[in-house]
This record gives C-alpha cells, structure tokens and sequence, in this order.
C-alpha cells in the first residue's frame, strides 16, 4: 500500500481575502490577516481595494515576492516563516508608502538577493 502526500495549496483571491479577518492592528492600523493559509503565490492584492495599512502573509508557501496591484496605503508587510527566496524588481513601485518589510525565517541563499 503507498500513501501519496499531497500538498494542497490556496489561492489568493477575492473571495478569501473578503472571509479573512481584518481588524486595527496595536498600531491602529488597519489589517488584513492572511496567516497560515498556505498560500504560494502573491496575486490579485488589487482586491484588497487598498484599505489596509498592513497585510499579513506570515506562515504561507510563498517563494517569491512579488505583486501587480499598486497598493499605495500599504505601510507594513509581514511575511515570516514562507519560502522567499527571491525579490521582483520594482517593488517599490507597487508599494510606494512601505515602511515595514518582514522576511525572518526564509530561504534567501545570500543577503546580496535582498538588495533592491
């Protein structure tokens, strides 16, 4: 008998970031909480409407950081404990007011891969 492991993993998309929680943060910020949700891929951000001052993407399958929408309210990214092990070029243009970025356990090779 063989046991095959699966990995499941969620897309994000409109209808889960409208079911996740979003609350004022301890900085009364307000956030979006994408924890654990085990999502691989940034996309479709641009449904966040950019409402929020902070989204956390902690504890997902993310490898690369990357997004299209521009999210211009956005001041705090949290993205510990995922799979990143590259940055997209630009990021700054779609996220212009980022003041936060937080990439602790990841699996950048070198810290030259977190020059912009």
């Amino acid at each position: 008998e063989t046991t095959a492991c699966v990995r499941l993993t969620m897309r994000l998309n409109a209808d889960l970031i409208a079911r996740s929680p979003a609350y004022l943060n301890a900085l009364k910020d307000r956030e979006l909480d994408l924890r654990g949700n085990k999502i691989s891929a940034i996309e479709n951000l641009a449904a966040c409407q950019n409402q929020f001052d902070s989204i956390d993407l902690s504890d997902n399958e993310i490898r690369k950081l990357e997004c299209m929408a521009v999210l211009p309210r956005l001041k705090m990214l949290l993205l510990a404990h995922n799979r990143i092990s590259r940055l997209a070029e630009r990021l700054s243009e779609a996220f212009p007011g980022l003041e936060t970025l937080v990439l602790t356990d990841n699996s950048f090779a070198q810290l030259s891969e977190l020059s912009p």
